[in-house]
């Protein structure tokens, strides 16, 4: 994996270059970087910096995107799909119609994150913080939610989610798992 930093990034981007990926441009701070339509499938960005960046359209297939920050960064319409973003800092940032099937977004801070239409089949969510997400019409089937916190949280359907005890509903309760006889590890 070659490694690239962000004055070669931004300056082959801006010469027509939207290929690159299996890069490492891990720990690189790209602070508003307008990377709409990027090819980084299977690309290191761990621990980047990249808060209010265009990121839309963006292929980030396999990308490893742990501990990156990525708050109020635009990613509508983009592949994550097989992502690892765990510990990631996706806070207020804008996911509509994005692919984040079989992403790992254990630990991730979704906050006040728009993921209306966004497609989270399969995808690990155990302890993630979607606390006053927007999740219209969001496919959570099959995702994991153990110890999620989804408080004030809207539009959240659970089907087919797995959940349990640990779980934090929008309005601010668990599941009462002894009433409904499910087994709650702590």
């Amino acid at each position: 994996m070659q490694k690239i930093g962000r004055t070669e990034l931004l300056t082959q981007y801006a010469k027509g270059r939207r290929d690159f990926s299996a890069i490492d441009i891990s720990e690189a701070d790209l602070f508003e970087a307008d990377l709409q339509g990027i090819n980084l499938n299977g690309s290191d960005l761990q621990k980047s910096y990249l808060p209010y960046s265009n990121l839309s359209q963006a292929q980030l297939q396999q990308a490893q995107l742990q501990a990156a920050e990525l708050s109020d960064t635009k990613l509508c319409q983009s592949n994550l799909s097989q992502a690892n973003l765990q510990q990631a800092n996706l806070s207020r940032a804008t996911l509509r119609h994005a692919n984040l099937r079989g992403a790992n977004l254990a630990y991730t801070n979704l906050q006040g994150a728009d993921l209306a239409n966004a497609d989270l089949r399969d995808a690990n969510l155990n302890y993630a913080n979607l606390s006053g997400a927007n999740l219209t019409r969001t496919n959570l089937s099959q995702a994991q939610l153990k110890g999620a916190i989804l408080f004030r949280s809207h539009n959240v359907n659970f089907s087919n989610a797995y959940v349990d005890c640990s779980t934090i509903y929008p309005d601010g309760h668990r599941h009462d798992c002894q009433a409904s006889g499910l087994n709650c590890e702590s």
